[in-house]
């Protein structure tokens, strides 16, 4: 295969991403395009110009893409409540098809013939970036630098870098205690101190979240206010999709909310340990759940949760631009219509629990459930004959049963 002529990197700024942008220069004589994206995850991006720019890079895309973030990828998936594994929100695995598109679109602006990433061969990640580009462009070319090259450890790495001066942090020349990848949904980290599941992992792990035992000893309550499943205000303020998260983020965080010790099954067939800190995405998933308690139908929110660990499952392994989560998203947007209303949460020492709901499209009706005089909402009689059509085939099973006893 002859060599690509221009490659759009996805580019941090970091040491592995610089060590790639110059392997890529170095191994293919190509001109490369970065593209930095801004997801929320409070570093400063400037940075990554720099040093972009002094490796020889015209052009450089640094873009603020946290509205997009969260209004196209993050509140769809929350709107289906999704959790892979029953406990982790995909808090790294939404972010890769954003990151994807955007590489796709640049690759077609500047007539670049490949895009490249710095996903490593063991993870989900080079499978996420690499379906969603395919879905978009079948015809681009992916190149993975971490499944061509002979750089295989931090040491050879490092000499890499120092052969060609790329600058190395000083806290990069050792083993890194542990791996971080962050954004406006949540921060994990995986490797080395955390690598034996058996080990508590240590405090200084959690970057985004006091400990609990150390969150406020007065509970704090806040009001989450939705417009068809989607979060739009918080204490009557309104917001937009990234404020929100933004703000809850820095509520949850305080209380020690959101924090995940997870060994999960990746997609590639090796299981992982990861902690992660996911408090704007707990307190919210909390909140849509309680408004939808009283807003959802019984069937649809069963239906939502019978699909809801297949729809996950597609997230995390990569298939965000699949048609089956787009028929799947038709499904759940169409459930979320009436999803409207406002929810209280109690926050406290960890935890963030629905206290309140209310909604001009409440299906709740308080005369039909009273334990007082219904005045004749809700006939009691007409229970017999409801169980007892349904008690039938219970019945025909028992009789059956009881003859062949016999």
């Amino acid at each position: 295969m002859s060599a690509p002529k221009k490659v759009v990197l996805a580019y941090s700024g970091g040491l592995d991403t610089s060590i790639i942008l110059k392997w890529l220069q170095a191994e293919y004589g190509c001109e490369v395009v970065t593209f930095t994206a801004d997801l929320g995850q409070g570093e400063e991006l400037e940075p990554a110009r720099a040093k972009a720019e002094m490796m020889g890079v015209n052009d450089i895309y640094i873009e603020d893409v946290r509205e997009e973030f969260v209004r196209d990828f993050v509140f769809p998936m929350f709107r289906a409540n999704a959790v892979y594994e029953g406990l982790y929100l995909l808090g790294t695995s939404i972010a890769r098809p954003l990151i994807s598109k955007r590489l796709i679109e640049i690759a077609e602006e500047t007539g670049a013939d490949a895009i490249a990433h710095g996903a490593t061969g063991k993870g989900n990640d080079q499978v996420r970036f690499e379906l969603s580009a395919y879905a978009l462009n079948p015809d681009i070319r992916v190149i993975a630098p971490w499944r061509e090259w002979d750089l295989t450890s931090r040491t050879r790495l490092i000499d890499f870098a120092e052969r060609n001066q790329i600058p190395i942090a000083k806290d990069k020349r050792g083993e890194a205690p542990f791996s971080v990848d962050a954004n406006l949904l949540h921060t994990s980290s995986e490797g080395k101190v955390l690598e034996d599941p058996a080990d508590e992992a240590p405090d200084y792990v959690y970057q985004r979240t006091v400990h609990p035992e150390d969150a406020p000893d007065t509970p704090e309550y806040i009001e989450i206010g939705f417009e068809h499943g989607d979060a739009v205000s918080i204490n009557g303020d309104a917001m937009s999709p990234a404020t929100v998260l933004t703000r809850l983020n820095e509520l949850g965080g305080k209380h020690g909310i959101g924090r995940l010790d997870l060994v999960e099954g990746r997609f590639v067939g090796m299981k992982s340990r990861g902690i992660y800190e996911t408090p704007g995405g707990t307190v919210l998933l909390e909140a849509h759940r309680g408004i939808e308690q009283i807003t959802l139908d019984r069937g649809a929110a069963h239906l939502k949760d019978q699909i809801m660990p297949q729809y996950a499952e597609l997230i995390y392994n990569g298939f965000w631009f699949s048609p089956e989560r787009e028929m799947l998203q038709a499904l759940i947007n169409k459930s979320q219509e009436h999803v409207t209303g406002t929810v209280r949460l109690k926050l406290y020492k960890g935890l963030a629990r629905t206290v309140g709901r209310w909604s001009d499209y409440s299906l709740y009706s308080e005369e039909h459930v009273t334990f007082e005089d219904d005045a004749g909402a809700y006939d009691q009689k007409d229970a017999a004959g409801f169980i007892k059509l349904n008690a039938l085939r219970l019945r025909l099973l028992a009789m059956r049963d009881r003859r062949l006893k016999k």
